[in-house]
Parts: structure tokens; sequence; C-alpha cells
């Protein structure tokens, strides 16, 4: 039985359905909202659906932004010999925060995982070789998370790179196994990047 009218009730479930947002944490945001006034729920409704609307993925190395290609990938000081490969858009800020990697960035959007459904043609691999063929390319460094998902995905990407004659190298494990690129602060990270080892 709920204790909330229906149209509270939808506005706390839509709350649950976001990462990491439990039933008190949703009450407590559905009231919240409840109690600000007209212009800034408009304000909120307004970015909401305006970052829906204009943010976009990179042709070149699929980051999310407001511009195709994006900041990172038009920047003339970056090295585009050396592609950093992520398993997700908030790892480049992780990586970012550090200030050490003057490279370029590969988003995958996952990592293998044959027990959850997820094959090699599921994330951006192909993109990711498509660019080698195209693109002159020292070094990969492979920088997914060192979980048992990442470390395949890792093994995986280095025996399709490697006969290609491209350096490819794994981040140290500075970050504890089982961690997230997102959740690690930037020294672990940039020891991790200086600790880099060829698979």
């Amino acid at each position: 039985m709920s204790y909330y009218s229906p149209s509270i009730e939808k506005l706390i479930e839509s709350f649950e359905r976001l990462p990491s947002i439990g039933h008190k944490t949703a009450v407590r945001l559905a009231f919240y909202i409840l109690e600000q006034d007209e212009k800034q729920i408009e304000e909120f409704i307004t970015s909401i659906t305006s970052a829906k609307q204009k943010l976009k993925y990179c042709s070149k190395c699929y980051n999310i932004s407001d511009t195709d290609p994006c900041p990172i990938c038009i920047n003339p000081k970056r090295d585009e010999s050396i592609i950093c490969v992520v398993e997700d858009v908030k790892d480049i800020i992780a990586m970012e925060k550090t200030h050490e990697f003057k490279g370029v960035y590969h988003v995958l959007h996952g990592s293998i995982s044959p027990m959850n459904g997820v094959g090699p043609d599921d994330i951006k691999l192909k993109e990711l070789l498509s660019r080698l063929n195209k693109e002159v390319v020292k070094e990969i460094i492979l920088a997914t998370n060192p979980r048992v998902e990442g470390e395949a995905t890792a093994m995986y990407i280095s025996k399709l790179v490697k006969p290609l004659g491209i350096k490819v190298t794994r981040i140290a494990h500075g970050i504890p196994v089982g961690g997230d690129l997102e959740y690690t602060d930037e020294i672990t990270l940039t020891k991790a990047l200086e600790g880099r080892r060829e698979l």
C-alpha cells in the first residue's frame, strides 16, 4: 500500500530508476523537487532536455560532446599517435584530472562480458580498429577497469592490435582490483599511467 498520491509515487519511481538511488533517497529527491518554484523546475527540465538534444558522440573517439569532433580530438596540442582506450566517457574525465596524459582517447562504451551477453561486436572495437588503419598510431594504452571484464577486454584488444606493429601497454595496477577509474584519485591514476606495461 502506498502512502503517497499517484503523482508523487510516479515521481519517486522515476528517481528510483537512476543508478545508486534507493527508495529513501528517491523520496527525498521527489519532495525536494516539489518544494522548488516553477522557474527552478523549468530550468531543471530545460537542462535535461537540452543536454539530451545537444550532446552527441564524437565520430572519432566516441566521447560525448556538444561538438563533433570533440574538443580533445581537435586540440592540436594532443599527441594523436597515442590512444588511451577506456570503457566509459567518465573514465576520460578521471584521466584528464591527472594532467599527465597528452594523447587522445577511444571510448569503448562497455567491456566484453559473455556472462552479460556483451561480445566484441557490442562495444566500439570495430571503430577502434578502423582508426588504427587510418591513422599513424605508435601506442595504445589500455585503461580498461581492473575487473575481470576489463582485463578480458584488454587482452582481447592486445591480441588484435599487436599484429599491426603498434605498441600495446596496460595501465599499472595502482588502481585497486574491482575499482572504477571514475572513483580513483588523481595521484593513483598518475602512478598507474607512469607504471603502464607492454602487453
